[in-house]
């Protein structure tokens, strides 16, 4: 390991993420020095961390290098791996950009799932491709106290529980995560929203994260939330024709998704990058030791 490792600091709508560039998947990053990175306290602070490799480099994604360069190796806040990450995609498009590996405009990222389409904008809004949304057969039930709902199962590369309630209150302190029944629904865990309704194609939501507790946004939650608003709504654009466009306030900001007829999914937010600087290894290796 090299002396001092560059990172970057960015968000998507305050989802934000530690960022690792190491093109040639160089860098060994297991879960304990994810977790020291992402400690808002101790190391760098993020709900996760975008390790930015090439696709042809990492044996997770060299299948998919034809089709996209970059390979984005998520991780969660506490060093777990994740499949997707919405906001992190965005974000990720916009550090490619930053450092000169793309241009504005269209490009090809890979993820654990599947290649994601995104459009940078010079200055502004990322838009990315998030694919279909699965819906597994059976609702589920979410419990905070004495309440609970039944909540949507919806799958967007990696799970979600969609609750719909009264009041975004009602969620408590998303400090652990959500009991949910049955359990077996979501064997590796699971992403669990709560969604107030703000008007006519406009929610709001609060998010536990797997892995990262409550954050400030959730893209893949966002797309989740909308897909599950649009079947409640009779909005189903597979049924009806037409596309689904809903605005989702999360804490940090406001996500617009648009399913298509066709069933796939576009989510449009900003990216910013907001610091950069030197990781030290002999922190990093303490740390990681500790």
């Amino acid at each position: 390991m090299s002396t001092r490792i560059a990172f970057l600091k960015g968000h998507g709508t305050e989802n934000d993420f530690v960022i690792v560039p190491d093109p040639e998947n160089a860098i060994d990053l297991p879960p304990a020095a994810v977790a020291a990175l992402c400690d808002r306290r101790a190391g760098i602070g993020g709900d996760g961390l975008l390790h930015v490799v090439r696709s042809a480099a990492h044996p997770e994604a060299e299948g998919m290098a034809a089709e996209a360069e970059w390979f984005m190796d998520y991780r969660n806040g506490d060093g777990s791996v994740a499949e997707m990450c919405g906001n992190g995609v965005r974000v990720f498009a916009r550090y490619l950009q930053r450092a000169g590996h793309v241009t504005e405009g269209d490009l090809a990222v890979a993820t654990r799932g599947g290649v994601k389409t995104v459009h940078v904008a010079k200055d502004g809004d990322v838009t990315v491709g998030m694919g279909r949304a699965v819906l597994p057969e059976g609702d589920v039930t979410v419990r905070v106290g004495e309440r609970s709902w039944t909540a949507r199962n919806v799958n967007m590369g990696n799970p979600h529980a969609v609750a719909f309630v009264d009041d975004l209150s009602h969620a408590g302190d998303l400090l652990s995560p959500p009991p949910i029944s049955p359990a077996a629904a979501y064997p590796d865990g699971v992403n669990v929203e709560f969604v107030v309704d703000r008007g006519a194609g406009h929610v709001a939501l609060r998010v536990h994260e797997r892995g990262s507790g409550e954050t400030r946004s959730c893209g893949t939650g966002a797309c989740a939330v909308a897909v599950a608003a649009a079947r409640r709504d009779g909005a189903d654009p597979t049924v009806t024709g037409a596309p689904a466009t809903y605005t989702v306030d999360v804490p940090g900001g406001t996500l617009v998704i648009t399913e298509r007829p066709d069933g796939e999914i576009e989510m449009t937010g900003p990216a910013v990058i907001v610091a950069e600087g030197e990781i030290d290894a002999d922190w990093l290796e303490t740390a990681t030791s500790a």
